[in-house]
């Protein structure tokens, strides 16, 4: 069983890194430390941006959980 999480894991790892990869840059950067609020009050994300950002924040999501279990585990 510890070996099916692994691998699941592992998958979800992948998927998650090319989730991120894939999204387009919002262009802010550290900027919004400094009071810049266009990347909170921007516009909606729509179509493919909306989707990757959905499923970052399953695969963030299922990945923290994975790793809780997985320490558990073992």
């Amino acid at each position: 069983m510890g070996t099916f999480l692994m691998v699941i894991q592992f998958l979800v790892c992948i998927a998650l890194i090319v989730a991120v990869v894939l999204q387009e840059s919002k262009g802010e950067g550290l900027g919004s430390i400094g009071g810049g609020s266009r990347m909170f009050f921007g516009k909606r994300a729509k179509g493919l941006e909306q989707m990757l950002e959905t499923a970052t924040t399953y695969l963030a999501v299922g990945f923290m959980v994975l790793s809780v279990v997985l320490s558990l585990w073992f």
